[in-house]
């Protein structure tokens, strides 16, 4: 049986912290489902297709990474994939709460799920897909921190005025 790890998140977009958690689960498990959220509270820039589109492409030749989208609870859709394994990252000691409470949420509505905390490059700790848009959008230099074909995309859906 394939251990799958099922990394979630809206990826609005993919940064290379991203990237970097991906390739690492890659060397750890025989899958790594990316779980792009469906997300009705946020407003993303990229649509739910727009952003499949974008992460397939990025690992076109790795065929440990499948891509799909899901909507409600993320214990249901791990059920669904036969997957056990939740992988998020830790960028910073602020992340920690949030996710460790995530993390005791799935245990207790799906007691078969175990989460599997990473951390990034030191180099790409600060990065968040949030940060990458304010930065873009107000003319910063954010080609290091997001794949070649994600600033392209950037690049159209938030003209800099450059």
């Amino acid at each position: 049986m394939k251990r799958t790890a099922v990394y979630p998140g809206t990826f609005d977009p993919m940064t290379n912290g991203h990237v970097d958690l991906i390739r690492r689960g890659c060397h750890i498990f025989d899958r790594v489902l990316v779980a792009v959220l469906i997300d009705t509270e946020k407003a993303p820039l990229f649509t739910v297709e727009e952003r499949l589109q974008m992460i397939r492409a990025i690992f076109r030749r790795e065929p440990k990474v499948v891509v799909k989208s899901f909507s409600g609870l993320l214990v249901e859709f791990m059920r669904k994939e036969k997957a056990r394994i939740v992988v998020r990252g830790l960028r910073v000691v602020s992340d920690f709460e949030h996710e460790f409470q995530m993390a005791l949420m799935n245990r207790r509505l799906g007691p078969e799920v175990e989460t599997l905390f990473l951390t990034p490059k030191e180099e790409l700790s600060y990065t968040s897909s949030r940060l990458v848009k304010q930065v873009h959008q107000l003319g910063g230099d954010v080609s290091g921190l997001v794949p070649a074909l994600v600033h392209r995309a950037l690049a159209r859906k938030i003209p800099t005025g450059d």
